[in-house]
């Protein structure tokens, strides 16, 4: 099998077709009209073999994976998922580990009523680049920026699950096999809260998605919105796998420094808290505020229990140190 022929059996006339596309696979580009009224917003995300992902993943896992990842960042920003583009460089072609990849990767676009309208595939160490657009309404996008002295920090979803499957893969910890199996699930099938971002628009002051760890994504916030965060990590959510595998302090490595949850984290004005709540769990999304905005210019207080609380570990950056 040859590249055309790999892109005609796998990727042209799959999946769903959206009305707004008037030109999909098989052109030098794809043609797609943005509603009236609205923003494109866009996005892409590169996965490289032994950095995001590990070796030994299943194909259908990393399919959903790659696309997910990007469908959190739209969600981040409050837009509705559209159109993506898929880059695959490939070592060799395996005909039944892309079939695998691109039925992991059709079913969450389907799901997410994503069209996938285009791309390039090349031979080269294994790696998947993700170009996802999304549209929003015009001015109404979530941005980094824009937290206020007195919101609220909140979180949906749980944190640490990712970082915990990825130090049991790396170093063989022990732990349960019904938890095993939960954590591992939340790395390699992560949910990107797309209902959940639309439904932050007009309520949240900023978001972003928590994929390189807690303490580093909330900083982003900060520097950008020129405020600081006191957090208190009693409060942080976390899954029943999670308590029942660790202590408390053994958690707290991968609730605030590991990456890799795609959760939102947000802030939230006191006025807006209880209708945004509300309207989160009208979605099945539980939010938890774990702090509120200070003062200041980018600096984190960490406490327990009221009590300051010293923790250095940053969060996952590349080039700074080893990969998964």
């Amino acid at each position: 099998m040859k590249e055309f022929e790999l892109i005609n059996r796998y990727f042209k006339g799959r999946g769903i077709t959206r009305r707004d596309v008037s030109l999909g696979i098989g052109d030098d580009c794809a043609l797609v009209t943005v509603p009236q009224n609205c923003q494109l917003a866009v996005t892409t995300d590169t996965l490289v073999s032994g950095v995001h992902f590990f070796d030994d993943i299943s194909p259908r896992a990393l399919g959903h994976r790659a696309l997910a990842v990007n469908l959190s960042d739209l969600a981040a920003m409050g837009a509705e998922p559209t159109w993506v583009s898929v880059a695959l460089t490939l070592p060799n072609i395996n005909q039944q580990w892309i079939e695998e990849f691109t039925e992991g990767m059709h079913e969450i676009a389907e799901y997410f009523n994503v069209q996938i309208i285009g791309g390039d595939t090349t031979q080269g160490p294994l790696t998947v680049t993700i170009c996802a657009k999304g549209t929003v309404p015009e001015g109404k996008a979530l941005r980094r920026a824009g937290a206020k002295v007195g919101d609220w920090v909140c979180v949906t979803g749980t944190l640490g699950d990712a970082g915990l499957a990825i130090e049991s893969r790396k170093r063989g910890l022990s732990i349960e096999p019904e938890n095993l199996k939960y954590i591992n699930s939340r790395f390699d099938y992560p949910t990107p809260r797309v209902a959940a971002g639309q439904v932050l628009r007009g309520l949240a002051s900023s978001a972003i998605d928590v994929s390189d760890g807690l303490i580093a994504d909330l900083t982003h916030i900060l520097d950008m919105s020129q405020v600081s965060a006191s957090i208190n990590i009693e409060n942080i959510p976390t899954s029943d796998a999670m308590r029942s595998s660790l202590s408390f302090e053994a958690q707290l490595p991968y609730i605030l420094g590991y990456g890799d949850d795609y959760e939102l984290l947000f802030t939230v004005s006191e006025d807006n808290k209880s209708m945004l709540e509300l309207k989160l769990r009208q979605y099945g999304v539980e939010a938890t505020c774990i702090g509120q905005i200070k003062s200041g210019e980018g600096h984190i207080e960490l406490l327990h229990h009221g009590e300051k609380f010293n923790f250095e570990q940053q969060g996952f950056e590349h080039f700074a140190k080893e990969q998964v």
